[in-house]
């Protein structure tokens, strides 16, 4: 791999072998926290969260924790979360703040990272004042409404470390959406166990034979730089919307159906208008109609619809929906599954150092009318019910779990990654041994 991320597309279509200690070694899991999170461009919140001065998010990574801030004069702000004094946290969750003050002994800080005070200050004479002790920065930038942060402070701009996977997704304006649900929990798993569940499409008819009534096509994956991506059958023109559908005998019917799925059980992926629209298709089209013609007045007729509340749908050619897929991986530990109005977001963290466990969290954006934006909590969820995380998500959870009790048999040697279908998380391990110093995946060629 290039200084840039650009990695070579023959060792990513090649067949490999990744170890089980990538997932199970404390080792591993030491030089990521050590090599890894302190040089990635990593999401931290959305700019919403941070909409007036004094906002604040605290951004937790194995033993570092980031404050992210709205400043007084409106521009973004990224400190470490750490007392100059006595090394206390100085926040924790999220919240507003006029100024950031240690509840340990009160000295403070304001939105800038300046010290303000410094109790008492006049013991340390000249030997200490409130210049020598201001918040130790962070890198801090923004894309599609994601608020990143960089703990390196050399590390190269993040439109350089997004790459071609920024100017790709560019269209589908992620920063008009905001979120529509929000929740977490603790997982037994590692966090690259977590990302790599929603990282490509091969698993679908295994795990959720339920999506794939109507057909099971091959996905298709590929990297993007440090990156990586999948898609359904869109290279073959059918896909977002219309691909849980391909294959419908009656594309009606096929649409009707697979949309109230998504809509039931997973509660993302779609939306309220598109379901409501394709309960009507039965009765605004007659029986024969064409696949292809179902799709086009499905898209038309919900774009009518949306137009009418005051949400305006992107324009994007129907050829560059087919390049840019379903799902875009963004290194290290961010999962976007795109649509043209919502997205489906996923984020997997280390649960502190030990390898078998993750902090993992589910989110959805929507485009929503000026003004009718919702404001939803982020909600813990630990009981893994579809009560709590719908059907499919529990089908998922049930792998990751199984796969991290796996990893740690001792006869298992590793993982074997499609060569077609899972080159996202070939690229994914190339990329993250280069950070961390370990020897790339193992040709079995």
């Amino acid at each position: 791999m290039n200084a840039q991320g650009k990695t070579s597309r023959r060792l990513v279509d090649r067949p490999v072998r990744i170890g089980a200690e990538a997932y199970v070694d404390p080792d591993y899991a030491r030089e990521e926290a050590e090599r890894l999170w302190p040089r990635v461009w990593q999401v931290a919140c959305r700019e919403e969260e941070l909409e007036k001065p004094g906002d604040y998010v605290t951004y937790d990574i194995v033993d570092d924790s980031v404050i992210v801030l709205r400043s007084k004069e409106g521009t973004l702000r990224a400190f470490h979360n750490v007392c100059r004094h006595r090394a206390r946290r100085l926040t924790q969750g999220c919240g507003n703040k006029a100024r950031l003050t240690c509840p340990f002994h009160a000295w403070s800080w304001d939105l800038e990272g300046q010290c303000i005070g410094m109790t008492r200050g006049e013991a340390w004479g000249e030997a200490l004042g409130r210049e020598d002790v201001p918040l130790l920065p962070v890198q801090v930038d923004t894309w599609g409404g994601w608020v990143f942060v960089n703990m390196d402070l050399e590390a190269a701009p993040l439109a350089d470390y997004m790459g071609e996977a920024a100017t790709n997704l560019a269209p589908f304006a992620f920063e008009t959406m905001r979120y529509r649900w929000r929740q977490y929990l603790h997982f037994p798993c590692n966090w690259k166990v977590a990302v790599e569940a929603f990282n490509e499409g091969y698993h679908v008819a295994g795990t959720h034979p339920q999506l794939t009534k109507f057909s099971a096509k091959p996905t298709w994956s590929d990297a993007w730089g440090l990156h990586g991506v999948f898609g359904s059958a869109a290279r073959e023109g059918s896909g977002g919307a219309s691909s849980g559908a391909a294959g419908a005998a009656d594309m009606r019917e096929g649409l009707k159906h697979s949309l109230n799925q998504l809509w039931e059980e997973v509660n993302a992926t779609t939306t309220q208008t598109m379901v409501d629209v394709a309960n009507r298709l039965p009765e605004e089209l007659p029986e024969g109609t064409p696949a292809h013609e179902v799709q086009m007045h499905l898209m038309k007729r919900t774009i009518e619809e949306d137009a009418k509340r005051g949400v305006l749908w992107p324009a994007i050619d129907p050829a560059h929906f087919a390049k840019v897929g379903n799902v875009l991986h963004i290194f290290p530990n961010t999962v976007i599954v795109h649509g043209p109005v919502f997205a489906l977001c996923y984020r997997a963290r280390p649960d502190g150092t030990d390898p078998n466990r993750c902090i993992f969290e589910v989110y959805t954006l929507e485009k929503f009318p000026e003004g009718a934006e919702p404001r939803p909590d982020n909600l813990y969820r630990p009981e893994m019910t579809e009560e709590a995380w719908r059907k499919v998500l529990c089908q998922d959870f049930s792998n990751m779990e199984a796969v991290q009790q796996g990893l740690r048999d001792r006869a298992f040697p590793g993982i074997y990654p499609s060569p077609e279908e899972e080159k996202a998380i070939v690229n994914f391990h190339r990329v993250l041994a280069d950070y961390v110093g370990r020897g790339a995946p193992e040709p079995i060629d």
